[in-house]
């Protein structure tokens, strides 16, 4: 046990030497990666943004379904029992014809002239079923079974909104993911190359220990470390960095979204911590591993 500790150590301590003896490729591979995991976040953000704006416009709207002025209790009860029934619905809420004058007495509260004469008797709105839906790209779906229907009279629903939204989400998935790959291969090649200065200056040290019986993994492992130690301060700076950036715009985008009176707030740098904080150690541990296994490759072949 306390032989393997001690190889153990020395690794690690032969890798943390690396990182500071060789400052120039320790800094250049730190900026590489910081732009890289940094351009990455900002995608990652963004998206996790859009697909919560999503997913709460999922569950505050969906469509609107009105009934025929015609119906009978039983029949507005049996038309709120099927829509309730239909796969992809979230939930369905009765609003009465007063209900509807209200709300659209406090939409035009300071003009209450162009509704005076819809009072009582005159109530041109009609009575509807507000539905919400599990899954907005299913409001098409939804929305051809209910109008299948007996007593309805009209369905409404912001059709562009909800396909605009649903595009915007799978699209940033794929830039996200293409230009991950992209920066994934611009970062392992720049430290494979900053590595490689390390190791070049070193191959004398290196063909002595392979000379006295040193493994390749004995061998290779302290500049593994320091791939992985160069990922993890990446890791930590890019964090901060992205973290006061968000933050700050964040907050510009809530101030203008609460002057035209738009009630979804953004995701907060905490909600996205834990994800973001797992992707970016994979992510860095895994480029600098990488980068410095490759660099090694040519000085462990026998």
């Amino acid at each position: 046990m306390t032989v393997r500790y001690s190889i153990f150590g020395y690794l690690i301590g032969e890798g943390f030497r690396n990182v500071f003896k060789n400052k120039k490729s320790t800094i250049a591979s730190l900026i590489i990666m910081c732009a890289t995991m940094f351009v990455f976040g900002i995608f990652f953000v963004v998206g996790e943004n859009v697909n919560h704006v999503t997913k709460t416009i999922e569950e505050q709207q969906g469509m609107e379904v009105f009934i025929d002025d015609a119906a009978t209790q039983a029949q507005t009860t049996e038309l709120g029992n099927k829509i309730r029934s239909l796969d992809y619905v979230n939930q369905v809420t009765y609003k009465t014809k007063e209900e509807a004058l209200e709300q659209m007495k406090k939409i035009f509260k300071g003009k209450k002239d162009l509704i005076a004469s819809y009072e009582g008797e005159n109530n041109p709105f009609r009575a509807s079923y507000v539905v919400t839906l599990t899954d907005l790209s299913k409001a098409e779906e939804v929305q051809n079974q209910i109008s299948t229907y007996d007593m309805v009279a009209k369905i409404t629903i912001k059709s562009d909104t909800i396909v605009a939204l649903v595009k915007i989400a799978d699209g940033i998935k794929i830039i996200s993911g293409v230009i991950l790959v992209i920066l994934v291969f611009i970062s392992v090649f720049i430290i494979t190359n900053t590595i490689k200065l390390t190791v070049h200056a070193r191959r004398k040290e290196i063909s002595i220990m392979k000379y006295v019986g040193a493994t390749n993994g004995f061998i290779r492992w302290p500049f593994m470390v320091e791939g992985m130690i160069i990922g993890i301060i990446s890791v930590l700076i890019s964090i901060l960095i992205l973290g006061g950036t968000y933050n700050a715009v964040a907050t510009q985008i809530e101030q203008a979204l609460v002057n035209v009176r738009v009630d979804i707030p953004l995701l907060t740098m905490q909600d996205m911590f834990g994800t973001l904080l797992t992707v970016y150690l994979i992510l860095g541990i895994g480029i600098g591993a990488l980068g410095s296994a490759i660099s090694m490759k040519k000085y462990l072949e026998v």
